[in-house]
This record gives C-alpha cells, structure tokens and sequence, in this order.
C-alpha cells in the first residue's frame, strides 16, 4: 500500500488529488483541522487562500488559538502581531509544521518554520507541531494503512522532516536528490538515511529489489 504524505499548506488536500485518490493523501492540514475539532478551538489561519478549503466548518469568529503554515501573503507585520497579542493573552500557537525552506519555481524560499520561530520567541511559548516530523504525523498516516512503522519505508526529499522523522518512528528512511534536497543533507541526522538515491523512481527499484 502507499500514502502520500505531505507538510505543503499552499493547496487543500482536493487539489492535491490529481491521480491519487482521498485515501492515498495524508496532509498537514487533516492533521490540524483534527486537533482544532478535537480542542474545539476558533483559529486564526495562517495559511494560503488555496488551503482555507480544508478548514471548512472551523467556527473562526473572535480567535482562540493561532494556526500557522506557509502563507507568503499573510506574512506581514499586521497579521503577525495580531497572531503575536492573541497568544500573549492565552491563545495555542499551533504549527502545522516548522520547515526551514521549501522549493519553488525560482528557487529555495523561506517557508514558515523562521515565522513560527520568530513567534516563539516573541512569547516565550512553544508552538505545537502537527505535521513531519512529528510522530504523530507518520503514526496516524500508518494507522490509515493498517501496518506498523517496521512495516513502512519513508521517500522523500528532506532530510529532518522526511526521512529523520520517518525514522524517529521506527521507519525505514530513503532520502532523495531532488527538490529542495541540498548537497550533504544526508549528514545532517542521525541516524543517517537508510539510503540516499538520486530519484524517487530509483528508490523504489530499491524497495523493490532488496526490500519486499
């Protein structure tokens, strides 16, 4: 069986689904829409236009708690201070992840872990993260599969997130060299990857072969 799982808070989880179906995709933002119905919170999102739709029925009239993803055009000194007051009065910081930078078209660009710092910080609070590298994260995707993490093998391009988290949970991890991927990455965790490869199609011909 195979699970897409992913951190990006640019699209909603409909937009993902171009040749994969609903039950193939596991996002950051079911993982925050679940905790925000769980604590019954009213957020302010911190997230790109695109992904509101995944957070559809979240009561968000008068703000309790503060969620933050990757939204370049919120990130102004408006909507981060309003974010800043909120959490002073009391309001959860609640990250749906803390990545470094992301890949886009032009290149390598921040993505909303320095943000999600910068408010840390500021409050002297710590952020909850629901998205990689986060157990929880990989153990509810495994728990859709109905297989334990010594069943699973992780692929993906970041080396923290993807493959360090994947096997903080008992994984197997597989970094590839492709997107935001960064020479010697590997050597940034410990444990190391269980294999670095240059492609995701290279990586499963490894599963496929010495794996299975």
């Amino acid at each position: 069986a195979v699970k897409f799982v992913t951190n990006t808070t640019k699209e909603s989880k409909r937009n993902l689904m171009v040749r994969c179906n609903e039950q193939e995709v596991f996002t950051s933002l079911s993982a925050a829409r679940s905790l925000l119905l769980q604590k019954q919170h009213r957020p302010l999102l911190l997230v790109e236009d695109s992904a509101l739709e995944d957070f559809t029925g979240i009561d968000t009239s008068e703000p309790n708690a503060v969620v933050i993803g990757l939204a370049p055009d919120h990130f102004n000194y408006q909507m981060l201070n309003k974010a800043f007051r909120l959490i002073l009065s009391g309001a959860p910081l609640i990250a749906i992840h803390k990545a470094r930078y992301y890949k886009r078209m032009d290149g390598l660009a921040l993505g909303p872990g320095p943000f999600v710092t910068g408010l840390e910080y500021a409050t002297d609070c710590k952020a909850t993260v629901v998205g990689k590298p986060e157990n929880t994260f990989f153990l509810q995707a495994l728990s859709d599969l109905g297989c334990r993490p010594d069943e699973a093998i992780m692929i993906g391009d970041d080396a923290r997130d993807d493959v360090g988290g994947a096997q903080n949970t008992g994984m197997l991890g597989i970094l590839v060299r492709t997107g935001k991927y960064r020479e010697g990455d590997e050597n940034k965790i410990n444990p190391p990857p269980h294999l670095t490869c240059d492609s995701f199609p290279d990586a499963v011909e490894h599963i496929l072969k010495n794996l299975l």
